[in-house]
């Protein structure tokens, strides 16, 4: 188990964990006024994606020198690791929903933490650890300010704000969870 507390420590998760759950609270103490009604998705996917953010910290090492050199294997626990943040977040978004009102469906908060710690992950692979949260903010602007997604590619574009079930909105997420998955994976966050 000491193995476990020291990749913990490594890959800063008690501050990430702190920042998502200070994060949450945040917004869901500003949301409490009604603002924005039960429908409006934009709440919890900015509970999202600011864990998702906090949470692609850890996804870059102390020393990456150190993490390609290392004697175990890195792929399942690289994979574990995005896999566990986006279950933390999920769980951590429909907790926060269950001390007030729900503005968000189960499957909603699932398709968007796993999309946006895919992103996170893309992120890592592409950028570094470092500069790993960039992805997931940038599309969460994007999709905020976007114009409403009447063809598929602006149904692509702003898939974190579509209705649970909808297939732009789920396969999105889905390529996106995957491919960030695998890439950081298989090659680890840049250097």
């Amino acid at each position: 188990m000491r193995w476990l507390t020291l990749y913990a420590r490594s890959r800063q998760v008690p501050a990430s964990l702190a920042a998502v759950l200070v994060g949450a609270l945040a917004v869901w103490s500003l949301a409490r006024d009604g603002g924005g009604g039960p429908g409006d998705p934009r709440l919890p996917v900015l509970v999202l994606a600011t864990g998702a953010m906090a949470a692609s910290v850890g996804l870059g090492g102390q020393d990456p020198a150190l993490d390609r050199t290392a004697a175990i294997r890195w792929v399942p626990r690289r994979a574990a690791h995005v896999l566990l943040c986006g279950a933390v977040i999920g769980t951590i978004v429909l907790a926060t929903q269950a001390m007030g009102e729900d503005r968000a469906t189960t499957a909603f908060v699932l398709r968007d933490s796993a999309g946006l710690m895919g992103l996170a992950a893309l992120g890592a692979a592409l950028s570094g650890g470092r500069y790993a949260w960039t992805p997931p903010f940038a599309w969460l602007s994007f999709s905020f300010f976007a114009p409403p997604p009447a063809s598929a590619p602006m149904r692509v574009a702003s898939w974190m704000l579509l209705p649970p079930g909808t297939a732009a909105g789920t396969w999105t997420a889905l390529v996106l969870a995957v491919a960030g998955t695998a890439a950081y994976a298989v090659a680890g966050p840049r250097r």
